[in-house]
């Protein structure tokens, strides 16, 4: 039988950062909080999504562990992993013991060892993945979601992250349920401009890394530019620790193609309304299996028409945007393509993305997000 108050909740979050992830964190601490219930968020560092989850009623605590990173899948990495898994172990056990939660949710299959934790201390464990790496190869895919199988339930950001779920632990497929992603929209939408006068602005939002295409984006501009076409470029986000390298090759790509003067980066911020607001056109330039696109969801809740990678679950994203057009992954041609072909035919667009805008604050709401979550948790 479970043990610890069924009145309080234990998640552990891999980091403190304001991305896709952290930010539904964020939203699972309200849906909790809001039904009643003391929850406690463990973190391995301070950052900015600290402060926030105190104002949703949560109380923070740092304490280390592992968390599985590519980076960390050399022969170096992988003692790292074993040794920081071992010093973890007590801390985590201990934390348990003195919160006593009925149920522990792991947020996230980067940190896992507080799958095991929480199934040894013999509470409801529940892991919320955002992950569906279905590009990577099985056998690296299967070692990944191998600590699924000591969770009691799994939460998926998607259809498309629980069929990879179902492919790689068959084991876990029917205690898998989906709960979309919330996506709180502005707080006013501001309407896109009626008429569309020079330049168009094109925004992309997110990491900046070669999984998610920034230079994709890049390469788009500089064959609209060639076509004679004013636009612009904003980029919102900043690179992860230990990829810098990126950001300088984005930079002198920009130089190359002469773009210095329609290429702004603006970087990270934890609110992207206001850039949304001066935008025309979002760009969404994943290479690689994306499991849902908060960024995508943001851009139909600002009435913004998007152009968007056809990959991973990013369709599923922008089903009930009429605005948004998929394109293959990494095609620059097709992704200036779209965006001119958005930019001629503009009073039609601009109207549809109207309509989004409520259409998907109704399919993604942070309602629909609670209900889910606390289907999972009943007392």
């Amino acid at each position: 039988m479970p043990k610890g108050d069924p009145n309080v909740v234990l998640i552990a979050n891999p980091g403190s950062d304001l991305y896709g992830s952290d930010r539904m964190v964020l939203e699972t601490v309200r849906a909790l909080v809001g039904a009643g219930r003391r929850v406690v968020v463990t973190v391995p560092m301070a950052g900015p999504l600290v402060p926030l989850l105190e104002d949703a009623g949560a109380e923070v605590v740092e304490c280390a562990t592992p968390i599985v990173r590519k980076g960390l899948l050399n022969a170096r990495g992988l003692v790292e992993l074993v040794v920081t898994t071992i010093k973890g172990v007590g801390p985590g056990l201990r934390l348990i013991r003195r919160v006593d939660p009925g149920a522990v949710i792991v947020n996230t299959i980067t940190p896992p060892l507080w799958i095991l934790l929480g199934r040894i201390s013999r509470r409801r464990t529940v892991c919320h993945v955002h992950e569906g790496e279905g590009s990577v190869a099985g056998i690296v895919r299967r070692a990944l979601y191998l600590p699924l199988v000591f969770s009691d339930r799994v939460i998926a950001n998607s259809d498309f992250t629980r069929r990879v779920l179902a492919s790689s632990a068959p084991r876990v497929r029917d205690r898998t349920i989906v709960v979309h992603n919330a996506v709180p929209g502005p707080g006013e939408v501001v309407p896109p401009r009626i008429a569309l006068t020079a330049p168009t602005r094109l925004l992309y939002v997110g990491r900046l890394s070669h999984r998610k295409g920034v230079h994709v984006a890049v390469d788009a501009l500089d064959a609209l530019v060639r076509e004679d076409r004013d636009v612009r470029l904003d980029v919102v986000g900043a690179v992860f620790p230990g990829n810098e390298a990126y950001l300088d090759e984005l930079r002198a790509q920009v130089a190359r193609c002469g773009l210095e003067d329609r290429v702004s980066f603006l970087g990270f911020k934890s609110s992207v309304w206001d850039d949304l607001a001066r935008s025309d056109i979002a760009v969404i330039t994943s290479l690689v299996d994306e499991t849902f696109g908060n960024t995508a969801v943001e851009a139909a809740l600002a009435a913004r028409p998007a152009v968007v990678s056809k990959v991973g679950g990013l369709p599923e994203a922008v089903s009930s945007s009429q605005s948004a057009t998929l394109v293959a992954p990494g095609d620059a041609a097709a992704l200036a393509a779209a965006i001119a072909a958005k930019i001629d035919d503009w009073p039609s667009q601009a109207a549809l993305a109207v309509s989004d805008s409520s259409a998907v604050a109704d399919a993604f709401s942070v309602d629909r997000y609670t209900d889910g979550i606390l289907a999972v948790l009943p007392r």
